[in-house]
């Protein structure tokens, strides 16, 4: 039986945030941006809510009907400098760090990093995060959620990109066909991250991936 999918809406925002907030409590990047579990808990959803209320408004998010994964994708265009920031001094990093958490200065630091190594000169679909709620893992939820935007991708000739959080994810994501591009990023007194890019192909999205 297929997952059903729909594009979420305004209405939303809420049930993605705690989706989000659910998945990544115990994501690498995440326990690095909110140290200890108690900021974390109290905190990290802020964060959540920042990117969702971006990527409801300038990108898409995929759901599926009964709330339990979703995805968040920004369609980059072939001369945006990266992470969807059309400009860099417009500073929308320092104003989401006042936003979720003013005296935390890596909910900044991991924009700009990861903005910094973002490709640009080709426009491709941009994956900014994927949600499992924890209960729901190893069910095929987010393979169904991610497949459905790479075989589109694959029949428009074009590239998808993200950033895995985990030696784990990386696996998981070769299978969909993403390979690791350059060096991981070395988050400071942290974690790794991987630029993954994927290039399309004409026989779909391939098998395998939860958070």
């Amino acid at each position: 039986m297929g997952v059903a999918i729909r594009t979420a809406g305004d209405e939303d925002r809420e049930l993605i945030v705690r989706l989000l907030d659910g998945a990544f409590q115990d994501d690498p990047v995440s326990g690095w941006v909110f140290p200890g579990d108690e900021y974390r808990r109290t905190t990290h959803h802020r964060l959540m809510a920042a990117f969702t209320d971006v990527v409801l408004a300038e990108g898409r998010v995929d759901i599926t009907e009964d709330g339990s994964a979703c995805a968040l994708w920004m369609s980059v265009p072939a001369d945006d400098p990266g992470h969807g920031e059309e400009q860099p001094e417009d500073d929308d990093f320092a104003r989401m760090r006042q936003a979720v958490d003013p005296e935390n200065e890596r909910v900044e630091l991991i924009g700009r990093l990861t903005a910094g190594i973002h490709p640009a000169g080709r426009s491709h679909e941009y994956l900014w995060m994927i949600g499992v709620a924890p209960g729901r893992q190893g069910e095929g939820l987010g393979t169904a959620l991610i497949g459905s935007v790479l075989d589109r991708c694959d029949r428009e000739g074009r590239a998808a990109y993200l950033e895995a959080s985990s030696e784990r994810s990386v696996r998981l994501y070769r299978r969909l066909g993403f390979e690791t591009s350059g060096e991981p990023l070395a988050l400071p007194d942290g974690p790794h991250m991987w630029p993954m890019w994927r290039e399309p192909r004409p026989s779909g999205s391939g098998a395998g991936l939860e958070r």
